[in-house]
């Protein structure tokens, strides 16, 4: 059982940054992979950012390539999101989650633990 907290959230001028993390209460935290996730209003939750077990691989949605980096400190049990040169369509709730796929995954049915969600607000 595993259990995720997110924060670093906030209004922010676009061309901004933010850090989000993701702190998780749980033993087994090193073995899953590790994935970032927002939903902006009437939208459906997409993927942004996934790391693997070992935080030395990395995938990204294309529209946050270059502009996201996604990180994980497994001492301190910790995910990382650095967001830099953001957007107003950045805008959104975003969601930390882990799936027991060492490897990662994209797609939301592939993750069993999310967290609360923290607001991301881009103005123009």
């Amino acid at each position: 059982q595993l259990e995720l907290l997110e924060s670093g959230g906030g209004l922010v001028q676009a061309g901004g940054s933010l850090r989000l993390s993701c702190t998780v209460s749980g033993r087994t935290f090193s073995s899953y992979g590790m994935g970032w996730f927002r939903q902006a209003p009437g939208n459906e939750r997409e993927f942004v950012a996934v790391v693997n077990w070992s935080g030395d691989n990395t995938r990204y949605r294309e529209s946050v390539k270059g502009r996201f980096t996604i990180s994980r400190d497994n001492a301190k049990h910790t995910v990382y999101l650095q967001m830099n040169s953001l957007k107003p369509e950045d805008t959104a709730v975003y969601y930390c989650a882990a799936t027991p796929n060492p490897y990662g995954a994209t797609t939301t049915d592939e993750y069993d633990y999310w967290g609360q969600g923290t607001q991301v607000t881009v103005s123009s």
